[in-house]
This record gives structure tokens, C-alpha cells and sequence, in this order.
């Protein structure tokens, strides 16, 4: 090598093995070790426990074992490197003193040792830190990853970095700095101030390799080339591969998620970047508090980029997906609004109100339960018949519509927006591991005498035969899944008895009574509640429903774990599907199993007077005056609201702060012992970030995106709701990430999961269940019947009357007959249905509308199914996943990757310095058009460079 070519160091020949044979087991990744020889022990400190170096002026602060709460406020920051304030901590192993018996602690002590010597045989860096009070709760190792190890391991993981020089450059034009200065005035008041937290740039990036350094932007300070996430992100990937045990026929005693799990070590875990409350040092993780977990900036848009660089792409996947929801609710939310006014401004003026309203039209209704009701007028329910008609109305059929069409493209459009976020930080060729058996799989399976070959590591694992093992405990699961689906739906016919004899009791109640006593706040009280009978029954009964709910979830979660674990699954990814599925379909029949039975049963089957329908010899509940609709509405408020705005928020706002509190007044230790602590230890008193974390994120909102799609004809305004809710979810949740839970493992992810399968058929669910809502649930089709073809003057005069059928009260069976005093003086009474009256040939049968209506209300059903999935599956087709022009972004940037690496290669063999193969790489002039991607995931073309071309000519290049 030139003498000129430093930067490149001349490795000697030597065998390598493959990523696949040295990735994925121990002892695999124990004989791989081509480069532990190349490390220059001079450069660093020697592999093992590391002696004291005594620290530099410049390190003084790092290393004062002081005040920790000063060095958090000190300019340096906090401390986050070794005791020579020169190699940084990329993560930390933590275990607690043993109480147990010497056995047991001794072979802890051992593990311990093996592991931790083959962590140094990789070329990691240790520094203990051992207890030196009983006061203390933990040890604590401290594990440095230096830059050759870094390499070594980016290789192997693919890891893109950033290349010198950036071939593709973004030129705005004048016509597009004009329209978005008029963006910016809109959305200013929303973004981020860019000199408090400055855009982080794409930077052009190629798949690492040591043998091509040349390439890449590699700083003086090379330590600094890799960011702590990535760090260690690399270390948690050796951790994971390292045996604990010198046993050659103990396969399986590796890993250090399997030492946590054996409680070898009790924590692993990276350090976050400092402190986050005020006065501290300026520092990532305060800039992430101060400007995205922050109250005050709740409706600013989130710093996705800074949160991608510190938690990982994964978590920067779930904040991306649950920001682009909370945008895409604000249109649904104003529509929402627009339609629930117009329910306000014309429930009054309607026709079917204002008969139910007028004491004129002297309707003596049948009684709604038997013996003790009386009969009742018509107008009592008045109140209730408007708050109907604000939901039952036309705009209630063109929401439904509007709601199925936004339901595709939030999802059309968020699959663009993935496809961007996945550009933007190079996921596009992601590649996801070979999964290890989980620990607690092994665990369970140590005394197994069934062996097999798995087909991809070719080592031999435990397995339990099929037919034996697997099908009985499967049974078993899903027999218990369906026993507690039963249990939710038992709950709902425990509330539909209650509400059945609280509104008998109600009814028993006569206007007359509370003239008997001297209260009028009692009077007054009592004859409201008999007004409003139906609706304090139904209020009453959703909040008991809501109580039901919260207690069956507490028990779902723990039940579903418990059978999971019986089905002992061998990889993380199987576990998770599998959690999934149960708990998904558990709260999906938990929190919707109520709501289907108001839309879909409730006074559908509840016969006639004279021969009502019993259940267990009681007559079953009836929809009162206004219908159905408005109950259902009060259903899904009580629940939805009450669910996200109520419980979910306490349970992650106010319970920690709670729990935080007591151990505060619980704990015995002091400021100054507390000030004292180094960060690593104040890091192991937050709570673990558990792998099932954004898992209940995620169940969360798709059952909202659920409650909003699937019943959203009956309440309108449940876009606004889940957009406050979402605003508050997105904070709660960043706060939480950033002050009470340890750093995550910065993890990659290229999309959602399977929740986007899960939310596409719940978009499919909802347009059939939206058609039935309008054609059984509400007025709609009845209304449009008359409408068409009974009304004599083309409006909905006369429409209440054609809706009630007549009753002789003489047809009264002898069991079902009112016995109060006077109900002998009522010959007829009315009721909601459409059959012959007493007087014709065939008495009490349905009548020729009821066949109208109902044939027009399966046709609406068949012609709004069809026309809404015909329209969507359109949209879906038209809309591509991945935008034409980001395509062809992504092939221009293949191209160039490749015609930099031939390049340079071609000047590196010819023997020219670095500075030549720099200047082959400005060369390689991106060309083609340039694109900008919006948050929609849609590229606008911006600019087209044409070689050669003075800056006037370019003018004319603008497009």
C-alpha cells in the first residue's frame, strides 16, 4: 500500500465462514473470530476487566464519581463512559445479590464468568462495577464494543452507513418554493422550530464493508462513526449469541435473553443520553422530552428522524403509523361534526319528531313489560325521539359511505407512506434473522427425550411430536379462548337482564305517585325519571357494561399469556402471532359483542303484544320510541369515550406517576445517596421495556380504528373523540418511552406487522355491518319507503302513523294482561310494527309493507355492499403502493451505489490515492430527475439536471 493510504489497513488471508453459519448459534459464532487478531491492543486498552487510566483535563467531569445529578446539569453532561473517560458504554448487565443457596449461587457465579470471557474473546471491553454496600441492589458490568468489533459486526449485519460524498442532490425549483411557502404559512403554527431541532438530512448510504472504508464518511474520531444505537444495537447481537456454558452438549445455553429468563442477570439494557428534566445538559433524550414527550408542543408535528436515530426503526414505525392515523382523522373528524350538526339542526323540524312531540296525536301505547306497566302516550318520549333524529338522518347514510372510502385510503395512502419511511431509512431490503428456540421454549422442553434436525440451523432442537402433544394442548387453548368468548357474551345477556327489569321498575312509577309526598325536588326528580325510563336505563346499564369490560380484559390478558405459554412456541415471532390472535379476537368479542347485539338483535324478535317472545319466561328488552340507534349511540359514547379517555389514560398517566409516588415515600434513600448514583443505576430503577410493549399500542388503536369503522353510521362524532384521544396517546406514549422506561433496543422493522391485515379486514368488516346498521338499525329504509311510495304529498306527513300497528287489549293473554287499577278502560293501544290490525282477515300478521320495507332493505344491503367494494377496490387498484417515481428513485440509487463501487474499485487498482476515488464519486452527478416525498408517501418531481449545463441553463430545465 501507498504511504498515502493510511485510512486502509492490509488484512492477512484467512478462511471466513458464511453470515449464515457464524449469526445464528453459538457455536457457530465462537469458532468465527477472523479478525481478533487484526485488533490493535496499542490503540486500546487490553480485552478483560479494565484497570484504572487515570483521566485527562478534558475528562475530569466524565470520569468524577461525584454528584451525578451536577454532571447531568454540567456542560460535559453525564457520565457515559468507563472509569478512563475515553471508551463509552454501549450497554450494561445488571444482577442482584443472591439470597439463595450456595449451589445455586455458585453456578450463577459461573455462568456469569464463562459468559462474560466470551464476550472478551469477541473484543468486547468489560469494567465491573461491584456492590460496596449491602444497601446497593445490583452489580453491574459495563460492556465497550470498539471500533474494530463495530466493523466486524456491520459487515456481517449488512448495516448501511453514509458514503462521503452524496451523488444525489435535491434542487428546489422557483414553482414549487412558492407552493410550499404557501404550506409553510398553514402548517407553521404546527412544525418544529428547525434551529431547536434541526432536520436530519438523508445521507446517501452503502452496505458497509471493511475492505471498501474508503467509501465511507468515516470522522478523525472513528469511535464517532457508528451512533449509539447502532453501537448497540451490535452488541445486544453478540449477547444474544454467546454460550454460558462449557458444556459442548448444552446446545442451548446461550444468550443473554436466556440468562435474564434462568435470572443469571436480571436486566440488559442500553443507557439513555443523559437527563431529560430541566436544567440538564443538552442531550438527545431532553431534546426528544423538550420537544415531542413535552405537553406544550401536543399539537406540533412529531421529530420522526430524531426518534428513528434514538429508539430504532421499529418504534419509529409505530410513532410514523400513529401520527399519519391522527392526520387522517382530522378530515374524518370534520365531516363528523358537519354531520352531527346538520342532526342537531334538523332532528327538531322533522317530521317523525314533531308527531311524537305533539300531544295532539294522542297515541296510547301498549305497556313495555308486564303486569305492573301501564299504558303510556306516545309524547312521554318526545325528548328521546329528537335525540334519535340527530343520529338517524340522511347525513347518517352519507357518513357511513364516506367513512367506508376513508377506511381505504388511509390505508391505500399509509402503505405509501411505509414505502417512503422505508426509503428513508433504508428498510427496503430488510431481511429479518433466523429466530433461536425462545428461552422459555427450552426451558420448558429440558426434559424432553424427542429430538429433530431443524431444516435451516441443522442442529438437532426438543420437539414435541405433533399428534401427542401439540393437538391435545391446542384443543385444549382454543377450548378455553372459546369458553371465555361465551363468558363476555354471558356478561351481555347479564346486562340485558338488567336492563329489562330496572326499566319494569322504572315503569312502575306513575305520575301520580310523587303527588303524594311534600317534596317538589322529589316530585320533579321522580317524573323525570319516568319520562326518561329508556334512556336512564340505557346509561346505566353501558357504564355497568363498560365496568364488565375492564374486568373480563384483566382477565383475557393474563389467561391468554398463561395459554400461550402452554402451547410453548419455539421462536419470539411464533409467541407473538400467537398472543396476537387471542387476545385480538378476545377483546374484539369483549368490547363489540354489546354493540352487535343493539345494531344487529335488539327488538328484532320480540313478537307482539298478546304474543310476545320470551327468554328464561321474561319478555325480552324492545327498542324504545326513536329506535335503536340512539341506544347504540349512547353504547358506543359510554364505551369508546370511556375506554380511551377514561382508563386507558389513567392506566398510563396517572397510575405510574402514582406507583412512582408511593415508592418515592416508600424508599429510604436520600437525595444525596440518590444524586450520587452513576447513570447506569439510575437506569436499572426505571421499568423494563418489555418486547410486548408496542403490542398493546397497537391493539389499542386498531380496536379504536374498529369502533370507528365498523359502527360509525350511529355516532358521528367518534372521529373527534379518537382524534383528541390520539393527540393525548401520542404524548402519553412518547413520555413515557423517554422518563419512565429504560432505553429500548433500537430495533429495525420495515412496516406494522400484522396489524395491517388485521386493520384491512376490519375495513372489509365495516362496510357490511355499516349497510346493516342503516337498513335494520335506523329509520332510513322505512322513511324512504313511505317517502317513495305512500306519501300523498311527497313528504313525511302521516309517516308515524303508518309505522304503528293496532291492538285490541281484549287479545291480552291472562299471564301478560295489565292488572293495574283503570287499564280495563283501554280498548286499543299502538306499538312499533307493521302488521295487520285486529279487525282484518288475517289479525296480527305482517303486513304487505312489512314486506316492502324489508325487501328494500336487503336490496340497499346487496347495492351498498357491492358499489362500496366495487369503489375501494378501485381506489386500490388506482393508487399504487409504491409511488412510480419513488421506484424509480430507488433503481437510480442501485445504479449509482453500483457505478461508485466499479469506480473507485477501477482507481484503487490502478493504484490512485483516495482523494482521486472522492473525486470519481462527485463525478457520478445524479443526472436524473429528482423527487421529493411527501408525507403521503407521494414523490413530486422537482428538477431535472442535464449534464454539462451552465446554472442559466438549468433555468430552463425546471419542471
Amino acid at each position: 500500500m501507498d504511504s498515502g493510504t493510511d485510512r486502509l489497513v492490509e488484512r492477512p488471508p484467512s478462511s471466513r465462514f458464511s453470515y449464515a453459519q457464524m449469526s445464528r448459534f453459538p457455536d457457530y459464532v465462537e469458532s468465527y473470530n477472523p479478525t481478533i487478531s487484526d485488533i490493535n491492543l496499542d490503540e486500546t486498552a487490553p480485552n478483560g476487566i479494565e484497570d484504572e487510566v487515570k483521566p485527562t483535563a478534558d475528562t475530569a467531569v466524565k470520569v468524577s464519581g461525584g454528584n451525578a445529578d451536577v454532571q447531568d446539569k454540567s456542560a460535559q453532561g453525564r457520565n457515559m463512559y468507563f472509569k478512563d473517560g475515553k471508551r463509552r458504554i454501549d450497554y450494561v448487565l445488571a444482577w442482584e445479590l443472591d439470597d439463595d443457596d450456595d449451589k445455586h449461587k455458585n453456578r450463577n457465579i459461573k455462568a456469569r464468568e464463562i459468559f462474560e470471557n466470551n464476550l472478551r474473546e469477541e473484543g468486547l471491553q468489560l469494567e465491573e462495577d461491584l456492590t460496596v454496600s449491602k444497601d446497593e441492589e445490583a452489580d453491574f458490568m459495563k460492556v465497550h464494543a470498539p471500533y474494530e468489533v463495530l466493523t466486524r459486526y456491520a459487515e456481517i449485519l449488512k448495516l448501511k452507513m453514509p458514503v462521503k460524498k452524496n451523488p444525489m442532490k435535491s434542487v428546489s425549483t422557483k414553482l414549487w418554493t412558492k407552493v410550499t411557502g404557501i404550506a409553510k404559512r398553514i402548517y407553521t403554527p404546527f412544525q418544529l422550530n428547525e434551529d431547536q431541532v434541526p432536520h436530519i438530512k438523508r445521507r446517501f448510504t452503502l452496505v458497509y464493508s471493511r475492505d471498501k472504508e474508503y467509501l465511507f464518511d468515516i470522522p478523525e474520531d472513528r469511535d464517532t462513526f457508528f451512533d449509539n444505537a447502532t453501537r448497540s444495537r451490535i452488541v445486544n447481537f453478540i449477547l444474544r449469541r454467546k454460550s454460558f456454558s462449557k458444556d459442548k452438549n448444552d446446545a442451548y445455553s446461550f444468550g443473554i435473553n436466556k440468562m435474564i429468563n434462568d435470572n443469571i442477570y436480571t436486566a440488559a439494557y442500553s443507557l439513555h443520553e443523559g437527563h431529560w428534566k430541566p436544567g440538564s445538559a443538552s442531550n438527545e433524550r431532553k431534546l426528544l422530552f423538550d420537544h415531542w414527550g413535552n405537553w406544550r408542543n401536543m399539537f406540533k408535528v412529531q421529530p420522526l428522524e430524531h426518534v428513528r436515530n434514538y429508539f430504532g426503526a421499529k418504534i419509529g414505525i409505530y410513532f410514523t403509523w400513529l401520527g399519519f392515523y391522527t392526520m387522517m382523522l382530522i378530515p374524518a373528524s370534520i365531516v363528523g361534526l358537519v354531520v352531527f350538526i346538520y342532526g342537531i339542526a334538523v332532528a327538531p323540524d322533522s317530521y317523525p319528531a314533531k308527531e311524537i312531540c305533539d300531544p295532539k296525536n294522542n297515541f296510547t301505547m301498549c305497556p313495555l313489560c308486564d303486569f305492573q306497566c301501564p299504558y303510556w302516550n306516545l309524547y312521554e318520549s318526545c325528548s328521546n325521539a329528537i335525540a334519535s333524529r340527530m343520529f338517524d338522518n340522511g347525513g347518517t347514510v352519507f357518513f357511513a359511505i364516506f367513512m367506508s372510502f376513508w377506511g381505504t385510503l388511509f390505508l391505500e395512502f399509509w402503505k405509501r407512506r411505509q414505502a417512503s419511511m422505508q426509503y428513508k431509512w433504508d428498510l427496503l431490503d430488510y431481511v429479518r434473522e433466523e429466530q433461536p428456540p425462545r428461552p422459555e421454549y427450552l426451558a420448558r422442553l429440558e426434559n424432553c427425550t424427542h429430538y429433530r434436525m431443524h431444516p435451516i440451523t441443522g442442529l438437532k432442537e426438543p420437539h414435541l411430536p405433533f399428534w401427542t402433544k401439540r393437538v391435545p394442548i391446542f384443543l385444549m387453548s382454543y377450548s378455553i379462548m372459546f369458553f371465555l368468548g361465551f363468558l363476555a357474551i354471558a356478561a351481555v345477556f347479564g346486562v340485558i337482564a338488567y336492563r329489562v327489569s330496572v326499566l319494569a321498575a322504572l315503569q312502575v312509577l306513575t305520575k301520580d305517585r310523587p303527588t303524594s309526598t311534600n317534596s317538589t325536588l322529589v316530585a320533579t326528580t321522580t317524573a323525570t325519571i319516568y319520562e326518561n325510563a329508556s334512556l336512564v336505563t340505557t346509561v346505566t346499564a353501558a357504564c355497568i357494561n363498560l365496568l364488565i369490560i375492564i374486568i373480563l380484559n384483566m382477565i383475557y390478558s393474563r389467561l391468554a399469556f398463561w395459554l400461550t405459554d402452554l402451547e410453548c412456541l419455539r421462536t419470539q415471532k411464533e409467541y407473538d402471532d400467537s398472543i396476537t390472535l387471542k387476545l385480538f379476537a378476545l377483546q374484539f368479542v369483549n368490547y363489540y359483542s354489546s354493540i352487535i347485539y343493539i345494531a344487529f338483535f335488539k327488538g328484532r324478535i320480540i313478537g307482539r303484544p298478546g304474543k310476545y317472545t320470551t327468554m328464561f319466561g321474561a319478555r325480552q328488552e324492545e327498542c324504545a320510541a326513536g329506535g335503536c340507534l340512539i341506544e347504540l349511540c349512547i353504547q358506543l359514547a359510554i364505551i369508546m369515550t370511556g375506554k380511551q379517555l377514561f382508563v386507558n389514560n389513567f392506566t398510563e398517566l396517572v397510575l405510574p406517576k402514582l406507583i412512582k409516588m408511593i415508592k418515592r415515600c416508600l424508599s429510604k434513600e436520600t437525595k444525596a445517596e440518590k444524586a450520587s448514583r452513576a447513570s447506569y443505576e439510575k437506569d436499572y430503577k426505571l421499568e423494563a421495556a418489555q418486547t410486548t410493549s408496542l403490542f398493546y399500542e397497537y391493539l389499542e388503536m386498531v380496536l379504536q380504528f374498529g369502533f370507528l369503522t365498523i359502527f360509525v353510521a350511529a355516532f358521528p362524532l367518534g372521529p373527534l373523540f379518537s382524534l383528541i384521544n390520539n393527540i393525548i396517546e401520542i404524548r402519553m406514549d412518547s413520555s413515557k418511552m423517554i422518563t419512565h422506561l429504560r432505553r429500548p433496543l433500537a430495533d429495525r422493522s420495515p412496516d406494522i406487522g400484522i396489524w395491517y391485515s388485521v386493520l384491512y379486514g376490519i375495513s372489509r368488516i365495516a362496510i357490511i355491518s355499516n349497510a346493516f346498521i342503516i337498513a335494520l338499525t335506523s329509520d332510513y329504509i322505512p322513511r324512504m319507503v313511505y317517502l317513495n311510495s305512500y306519501s300523498k304529498d311527497d313528504s313525511l306527513k302521516g309517516y308515524l302513523n303508518h309505522t304503528m300497528s293496532y291492538f285490541n287489549t281484549s287479545d291480552f293473554e291472562g299471564d301478560h294482561r295489565p292488572t293495574y287499577a283503570g287499564s280495563e278502560h283501554i280498548q286499543i293501544c299502538r306499538y312499533r310494527d307493521f302488521r295487520n290490525p285486529p279487525w282484518s282477515e288475517n289479525a296480527y300478521e305482517f303486513s304487505q309493507l312489512y314486506w316492502h320495507i324489508l325487501a328494500a332493505r336487503f336490496v340497499f344491503v346487496v347495492v351498498f355492499q357491492n358499489v362500496i367494494v366495487f369503489i375501494t377496490g378501485l381506489i386500490a387498484w388506482l393508487i399504487p403502493d409504491v409511488p412510480a417515481q419513488l421506484k424509480v428513485q430507488i433503481r437510480r440509487e442501485a445504479y449509482i451505489s453500483n457505478e461508485i463501487i466499479i469506480k473507485t474499485e477501477l482507481l484503487w487498482a490502478q493504484g490512485k490515492s483516495p482523494e482521486e476515488g472522492e473525486a470519481a464519486i462527485e463525478a457520478i452527478s445524479d443526472v436524473g430527475p429528482q423527487y421529493q416525498l411527501d408525507d403521503t408517501g407521494s414523490a413530486k418531481l422537482m428538477f431535472r439536471k442535464s449534464p454539462g449545463n451552465s446554472p442559466e441553463r438549468e433555468e430552463e430545465n425546471i419542471v
